[in-house]
């Protein structure tokens, strides 16, 4: 009996090793680039639906009236006293808010420069500021109503006390009765933010400070706040920005009246007295993306020169 031997191939198909050679690297590499797109998928979902739909909606509707047609009265109207009063009102809230809330957020980063992450103060603070930051809406209008209202516990004590908070009214209602809400959300999102920086302070430029015969005072006014001026500045302006757009927190405390620009997209949305202007919301959004797009353009500027000593 001869035996005749079976081709590489043929041998392959009869023990089914063939199948378990490994793809070459160049489709394996291939391969991993596509499942990493696919798990961008559902991020660039999210950020189409949310940014970028609403943005483009708002810059059409703004140049359009009511029958479809092309108009430039919606974007005359940001021109209008009134509406510059408002935005006037959201400036100047949002700019307060912000260098109240980077100045105490930063005095509580300094105060646990000293204590290791691992600390248990240290992990209650980060975990506090994580949660705090986003408390806002609906909730924080609550608690402030319960806290700072007419009826609230602190103003049931200083009344007790012979203070009166609301001699002059219900402020807390008004565009003065935002700054607190807001500086309550403000500082811990100072804290997350400008915690990284002030930690990344490298101990080797305080020992070099005080090797060479500087003072504590020295290194702070020569190396810390140089160093972290950007750093500091980066964090003000996304302050800026996050008070700018806040909405919630200030629709639930402001019953009436419209202060601030989204309380006024509100009122442009449901009122049925703007007459000639249906589109003005869209005008006004237009002039919040600007302005919010031109401060996180700083803030990004700004970033990119603070991230060279975060390395």
């Amino acid at each position: 009996m001869t035996v005749v031997p079976l081709a590489a191939a043929d041998l392959d198909a009869v023990t089914g090793a063939g199948s378990a050679v490994a793809p070459p690297p160049r489709r394996r590499a291939a391969g991993a680039t596509v499942l990493a797109w696919l798990g961008l998928v559902p991020f660039a979902a999210y950020i189409l639906l949310f940014l970028v739909l609403p943005t483009v909606l708002a810059l059409a509707s703004g140049l359009f009236d009511g029958d479809g047609n092309i108009t430039a009265d919606n974007l005359a109207a940001l021109g209008d006293p009134t509406i510059l009063a408002v935005f006037g009102n959201t400036v100047w809230l949002s700019a307060a808010t912000a260098v109240i809330g980077a100045v105490l957020g930063a005095l509580v980063c300094y105060a646990l420069l000293g204590v290791s992450e691992a600390h248990p103060m240290r992990r209650v603070v980060d975990a506090a500021a994580s949660v705090l930051a986003q408390f806002g809406g609906v909730m924080l209008a609550f608690a402030w109503i319960a806290t700072f209202g007419l009826q609230g516990v602190v103003t049931v004590l200083l009344e007790g006390i012979g203070i009166q908070p609301y001699a002059d009214g219900p402020w807390i209602y008004e565009l003065a009765g935002l700054f607190g809400p807001y500086i309550y959300f403000q500082v811990p999102l100072m804290v997350i933010t400008f915690m990284p920086a002030l930690a990344a302070l490298k101990p080797q430029w305080a020992e070099a400070n005080l090797t060479l015969g500087g003072t504590r005072g020295g290194f702070w006014a020569h190396i810390g706040v140089p160093v972290l001026a950007p750093a500091f500045l980066a964090s003000l302006l996304l302050l800026f920005a996050n008070a700018f757009s806040s909405y919630a927190t200030a629709a639930a405390l402001a019953s009436q009246g419209a202060q601030i620009v989204p309380l006024q997209i509100r009122a442009a949305l449901t009122s049925e007295t703007v007459l000639g202007r249906e589109n003005l919301a869209g005008a006004l959004a237009l002039g919040m993306i600007v302005i919010v797009a031109v401060a996180m353009w700083a803030y990004a500027a700004v970033q990119r020169r603070a991230a060279r000593w975060q390395r």
